[in-house]
């Protein structure tokens, strides 16, 4: 039993993380139909400015206080990454709107590529080892173990999707977003600027992509110029899972990919007898999108449909 409640613990935190990513995809895609593929790449981005941040902080203030720290890096990285996805929009994307679905979608698997080529330019090929100036105290709860680092993960997680749908249910800008997607002609007729609001939606889904790199950095100790890929294709499961472009959907979708594929990869061994082992754990997240697009594609929450005029 406290095995499976540690996997169960494990699963959490993973998903959350995904859930934060996978807002990011499902944001675009309910308000101008496209599918950012380089959005897994914009967290790569985030999780290597703050490391960047940490050597420059440990450079210049070898005594600042961690949390301290921990915050400049943290907004850093969000700065660079919502100016990043405000450029990638504005320049890769606006342009093609209109054009058929195979141009932005090409487009973006492109820049996921020159993203991932700036960054082992930037960075280099080797993997960035997360500071050891942050303590990450161990917690025991009846042979449950979860560190400091996943419980902030979890909070700082339930924080931001508290605020997001405060964000998107009520206030202007929320209005703006919903008012766009659901017809960017007749919302501009009301006063709303549709350029504005889809520049928004990519610089919070690119905000919301940096803490979850620097969270997936702080989890997992190491970073490198390719660590966005596959957390990227995850949380596009984890939107389509849940309804793509169905916010709540995302959420539900991340978490609940999250624990499927901790408890895969848990038991695999057990149920194959030993023949798989928990490297296999990539494959749960690629079987449930086949499963999802096979049996219920419009995913478990529904997938938000737009009237287009």
């Amino acid at each position: 039993m406290q095995t499976l409640i540690q996997q169960l613990v494990n699963g959490l935190v993973l998903g959350s993380m995904y859930a934060l990513v996978a807002l990011g995809y499902t944001m675009v895609y309910g308000i101008v139909n496209l599918i950012n593929f380089a959005h897994g790449d914009v967290m790569m981005v985030g999780a290597l400015t703050s490391y960047s941040m940490f050597r420059f902080l440990h450079a210049v203030t070898p005594g600042m206080p961690w949390p301290l720290v921990l915050a400049i890096a943290l907004v850093a990285a969000m700065a660079v990454c919502g100016t990043l996805n405000f450029f990638i929009e504005r320049l890769a994307y606006r342009r093609l709107r209109n054009a058929p679905k195979l141009a932005p979608l090409v487009t973006a698997i492109g820049m996921s590529i020159l993203l991932e080529t700036l960054a082992m330019v930037v960075w280099g090929r080797d993997y960035k080892v997360f500071p050891e100036m942050f303590p990450n105290r161990v917690i025991n709860m009846d042979g449950v173990v979860i560190t400091q680092v996943q419980i902030a993960i979890l909070v700082v997680t339930v924080v931001l999707l508290v605020g997001l749908t405060v964000l998107i249910n009520h206030t202007k800008l929320g209005r703006a977003m919903r008012a766009t997607a659901e017809n960017p002609r007749v919302a501009s007729l009301m006063g709303v600027n549709p350029n504005l609001v889809i520049s928004a939606a990519f610089v919070i889904g690119a905000v919301l992509a940096a803490i979850a790199g620097v969270m997936w950095y702080a989890n997992f100790s190491t970073a490198n110029f390719y660590m966005g890929f596959t957390p990227g294709l995850k949380a596009f499961t984890a939107a389509v899972l849940g309804g793509i472009g169905n916010m709540g959907g995302a959420m539900v979708g991340g978490v609940l990919l999250g624990v499927i594929e901790v408890l895969g990869a848990g038991y695999i061994g057990t149920f194959t007898h030993g023949m798989f082992g928990s490297n296999y754990q990539d494959i749960f997240a690629f079987i449930v999108l086949i499963l999802v697009l096979t049996l219920r594609p419009q995913g478990l929450l529904g997938e938000r449909v737009a009237d287009r005029a």
